[in-house]
């Protein structure tokens, strides 16, 4: 995995109807193969009475855990087409399960993929889709007449600001991608004379959700 990938914050549900039937996708975010086989299950105690709810997911930090399945559709014309609508979108530890309603009118094999591709682009519509990024968690001490060059230095660069300490100093808590880390810390020493200290705290994982950074372990 490199230091950005995609991934699904919060799933959603898209629907699409085709020549009536009732494709239903539902999408969720897992951390391993146990929990998209879980996430799998529950789809098919939920929706019992449908005739195919196919599948595909991709997880673990090189994808080494990726499966799809027709669910009794004629072969590669759902799991297949599904699955690869997740590795185009980039995605990494996203699963997804399409239920089918039949409706009473066969689709054919290029009216399936078309329908099982589609309804997996709906339920990403639905969704939140993020990128996690590697980085890390720097503390900054500076004076209050450096304190201004910081802020501006911050929200030129969108360096993420999760805490801020006023006491007889300023001690400033920023998030920073790994690739970015050097030039940041480089700007900040050339602004204040080097007399703002720059401290690593830890390493971490963070995405920026609604415009605020989330942190995960």
């Amino acid at each position: 995995m490199n230091d950005n990938y995609r991934t699904v914050y919060r799933g959603g549900e898209g629907i699409l109807i085709e020549k009536r039937s009732r494709f239903i996708a539902t999408v969720r975010p897992v951390a391993s193969e146990e929990e998209a086989v879980s996430f799998i299950d529950e789809m098919k105690k939920k929706y019992w009475d449908a005739r195919h709810n196919c599948y595909a997911f991709t997880a673990g930090e090189n994808r080494e855990y990726t499966r799809c399945s027709d669910d009794g559709e004629p072969s590669g014309t759902a799991g297949r087409p599904m699955l690869e609508v997740l590795l185009g979108e980039g995605l990494y530890n996203t699963a997804v399960v399409v239920t089918r309603y039949f409706g009473g009118v066969l689709l054919g094999t290029g009216g399936l993929v078309r329908a099982y591709t589609g309804a997996v682009q709906e339920g990403l519509k639905a969704s939140t889709l993020i990128t996690r990024t590697r980085g890390v968690q720097l503390r900054i001490n500076t004076d209050y007449t450096d304190f201004g060059r910081i802020q501006y230095i911050t929200a030129e660069r969108h360096i993420p600001v999760t805490d801020t300490e006023y006491t007889d100093q300023v001690t400033m808590h920023v998030i920073v991608a790994n690739e970015e880390e050097a030039a940041f810390r480089k700007a900040v020493t050339e602004a204040t004379g080097a007399k703002a200290m720059v401290e690593k705290e830890k390493d971490l994982w963070f995405a920026v959700v609604d415009g605020k950074a989330e942190i995960f372990s």
